[in-house]
């Protein structure tokens, strides 16, 4: 599997082999230079400018046209035209070696893929950022690839990202990602983070956790971060420098073992939803946008049940009987939706995806 880096220039290979072709077409027009200059001083005045570069031309490149000047009879002249022809070969050789070598070596194809990851990348929009392949981020990446969420992942060891990309299953065949720091500024910007929607940083350090949630708020103050807590000190920080929300590992450790041991049957079922390769069944949520062709209905009337196979469980921020609710479980069904308005519900992720993209729809009387 070709493997894609970030470098400070983009194609290091490419400018490599510019470099080395520099290097090889420089000797070649010294060669040129001074088998011109030979041809015209050694075959005597009757010998024209063209002419010498006539001979230097066929004789360079062995083609084996007839010579126009005569080194039959000039030893000089004969000794010159050794001395081209094996610089010659030499410099020819070298530029088929470093051509040869860079095909052999696969660099145009993997020009080709880190050309097509970055435009992949730069054309990202409302998308998730994951900053971190260890035992946390990888499962991260495993959630948005099932829920088929766009996403890009920043990694700074290669392997990880290798380990995924070349997983059994395929999932993550056509994963984007980048090889780098985090931590780095100008890292985030490649990242597209300006258009991003939400960042999960999932680094081994809070600290380094801490460090990107600073610098990815500074860059996109509407981001929805997550960012990995070990230390339960480190989530109050966390949540200062711009974090919207913390998860501690060991903290969601003690709850499921206390829960497959209080109640087995519900984590059995969650396990279920999560771990089922056949479906993505998923407890997810549907806000209502401005100007949605929802605006003005009720629940009842959006038949989420019939339409899209969902089953509402909850909706939040919804205005009923002159009153805002924050979660409201089980609501009513005559509950009128507004933009603004969370629907909770339970159902396969394609099925959530078809009715986000009904809920986007606008109305007709909507204002382009």
């Amino acid at each position: 599997m070709l493997r894609f880096s970030y470098f400070p220039h983009p194609y290091p290979a490419l400018m490599e082999l510019r470099r080395q072709l520099r290097i090889a077409f420089i000797f070649l027009f010294i060669v040129v230079a001074i088998s011109v200059t030979g041809y015209r001083i050694l075959g005597g005045p009757s010998v024209t400018l063209l002419d010498a570069l006539y001979m230097a031309i066929i004789t360079l490149s062995s083609v084996g046209y007839t010579e126009i000047v005569d080194t039959a009879h000039n030893p000089m002249l004969r000794a010159f035209n050794i001395f081209v022809i094996v610089f010659g070969v030499m410099i020819m050789l070298y530029v088929f070696s470093v051509v040869t070598a860079f095909l052999v070596e696969g660099e145009i194809t993997s020009i080709f893929w880190r050309r097509r990851m970055l435009k992949r990348i730069n054309e990202l929009r409302d998308h998730y950022i994951v900053c971190g392949l260890g035992d946390t981020g990888r499962h991260a990446v495993e959630e948005l690839a099932r829920t088929h969420a766009p996403f890009v992942v920043i990694e700074t060891n290669e392997d990880h990202i290798n380990r995924m990309v070349n997983d059994d299953s395929g999932l993550y065949r056509e994963m984007l990602y980048l090889v780098g720091d985090a931590t780095d500024a100008d890292m985030l910007d490649k990242l597209v983070i300006d258009r991003a929607k939400g960042m999960i940083t999932t680094l081994a350090s809070d600290k380094e956790n801490l460090i990107i949630t600073v610098l990815a708020r500074q860059k996109n103050p509407d981001l929805r971060i997550v960012a990995r807590c070990i230390d339960q000190k480190f989530a109050e920080r966390l949540t200062k420098a711009g974090a919207d929300s913390t998860v501690s590992p060991n903290q969601i450790g003690g709850m499921r073992i206390a829960s497959e041991v209080l109640r087995p049957h519900v984590v059995n079922f969650l396990d279920l939803m999560l771990k089922d390769k056949s479906r993505t069944l998923r407890i997810e949520e549907i806000e209502i946008p401005e100007n949605s062709i929802w605006i003005g209905k009720r629940v009842a009337d959006l038949q989420l049940r019939g339409s899209y196979n969902l089953l509402p469980l909850a909706i939040k921020d919804a205005y009923h009987d002159g009153k805002k609710h924050g979660f409201w479980v089980n609501p009513p069904e005559n509950v009128t939706c507004h933009a603004g308005l969370v629907l909770i519900v339970l159902g396969d992720a394609k099925d959530v995806c078809s009715a986000r993209e009904h809920a986007a729809s606008r109305a007709m009387y909507a204002r382009p």
